[in-house]
């Protein structure tokens, strides 16, 4: 059976030099023999071959250590098998299906029209940081200036900065699971190493304080914390984040980064609290957020980074030597999205609306499963379900449900749809769906899968 870690493994092939041989010459220019020419030419392919052997190919033990996207491999998997003719319904990737809001991509338009399109500064046009600077001080009530600000090629590239810039080999990034499955990677790209905290379904996937508590010694380095999440859609109270403040608070070297890029798309009656914003955190929090998700410019590659100013300046260096400032044409862009209004404005509230009607629909769908655990999510587009009880299920022709990636495989393989199996999340019990995509889509799915699920029987009462 073939695994979801085989579809981002790439193949290599090696190829011997070609050469045509001389059939005459020019004049006025040497000429050699045909076989002293055809010998000659075979010496400069031996010559070729062993300086190919010779060639060190080895990778950094870093990079190698690395485990490459299950979200990207499955959504090129699920996207090669609807080019080569399958009707594969894709819910694996977190991309909203919606078009860049018409007054965001007109202001892309024009700055192409009127020549934005030269280097910004490395840091960002300073209208985009100051309009940023306005909306965390309206909508967060957290206070910075533009040089406290920097933006960059998308939210994943500043959380790689952020990590990079504040932690050294010996470093813990501690990381709650559920979690997105970039965090761990870019903690081991730092030097620095993951430690996982376990959450738990019946705690809607909230860490404990208890928990982060007893893991935190002289080495933790960084808290990460994502909320809404992904993958969960769980929403951090403002009362559980004062408690997590609270211990924080006692460990002068544990910062927390905030990952805030789901922050607009949230379900009354839960609401978002940024970290910075609690007594005590603003020095010690790095703040990332975007425009990919909320105003659905994922293509656009643009995020942001807000925090103090020594660790903003730390995350410019190796932004100056990695990418330098993000796209001219993109932060126009992004000037616009941020003039639409508080939280986006009507462009943003409709999309969360149908986001909600699609988690609704799922939620009722999936509960009328046996077996199926649920966590309804507050925020994001996401749903983590655990199907646990289906592992060590047999099925005739297929072999035995073993965990979540199985689940996965024989969820693509019956039904046809792209799901993203748990342990890429560091929870072996569920699956994500990402409901980023139309209702009518979303209920083709559902009803794939339930005739799917049909050929299983829990192995354990339920």
């Amino acid at each position: 059976m073939a695994s979801f870690s085989s579809l981002a493994a790439t193949s290599s092939s090696t190829s011997t030099p070609s050469f045509t041989l001389p059939t005459k010459t020019s004049p006025g220019t040497a000429s050699l023999s045909f076989p002293r020419a055809r010998e000659s030419l075979k010496s400069r392919a031996r010559m070729v071959t062993v300086r190919a052997e010779a060639v060190d190919t080895t990778i950094s033990p870093r990079v190698s250590a690395l485990r490459p996207s299950k979200t990207m491999a499955i959504t090129d998997q699920a996207t090669a098998l609807r080019q080569a003719g399958v009707p594969v319904i894709g819910l694996a990737a977190g991309e909203p299906d919606f078009d860049t809001p018409a007054v965001i991509a007109e202001a892309g338009m024009n700055a192409i029209r009127d020549g934005a399109t030269r280097y910004t500064p490395n840091a960002g046009t300073l209208e985009l940081r100051k309009a940023i600077c306005k909306k965390l001080e309206e909508e967060n009530g957290l206070s910075y200036t533009p040089d406290q600000v920097l933006v960059s090629n998308g939210a994943k590239q500043c959380i790689t900065q952020a990590v990079l810039a504040v932690c050294s080999p010996g470093d813990e990034v501690l990381i709650p699971a559920p979690y997105w499955v970039s965090y761990p990677e870019m903690a081991r790209l730092a030097g620095a190493t993951p430690v996982i905290l376990p959450t738990s379904i019946s705690d809607n996937y909230l860490l404990r304080p208890e928990s982060l508590a007893s893991v935190i010694n002289e080495n933790s380095r960084i808290l990460i914390l994502c909320s809404p999440s992904n993958p969960t859609g769980s929403v951090y109270p403002k009362e559980l984040l004062e408690e997590i403040a609270a211990i924080v608070r006692k460990h002068p070297r544990l910062l927390v980064l905030s990952d805030e890029i789901y922050e607009h798309i949230i379900y009354q009656p839960a609401k978002h609290t940024s970290f910075a914003s609690l007594p005590g955190m603003w020095e010690r929090t790095l703040t990332v957020n975007g425009f990919s998700k909320a105003f659905a410019m994922t293509g656009w590659r643009l995020g942001y980074l807000a925090a103090p100013k020594h660790f903003v300046a730390a995350c410019g260096k190796i932004q100056s030597q990695y990418t330098s400032g993000a796209s001219s044409i993109s932060q126009k862009a992004g000037l616009a999205a941020l003039n639409l209004g508080y939280a986006g404005g009507e462009a943003v509230s409709t999309m969360v609306k149908a986001f909600q009607e699609r988690r609704d629909y799922l939620v009722r769908s999936f509960r009328e499963l046996p077996g199926v655990k649920i966590s309804e999510p507050q925020g994001a587009f996401y749903l983590f379900i655990d199907f646990s009880s289906y592992y060590g299920s047999e099925v005739e022709g297929f072999g035995t449900i073993k965990d979540s990636e199985s689940l996965c495989l024989f969820l693509l393989e019956k039904a046809q749809v792209a799901l993203v199996p748990g342990d890429a999340f560091g929870d072996d019990k569920g699956v994500r769906i990402s409901y980023a995509a139309a209702m009518s889509t979303l209920q083709a799915a559902m009803g794939k899968i339930k005739e799917a699920m049909a050929l299983l029987k829990p192995p354990v009462a339920v």
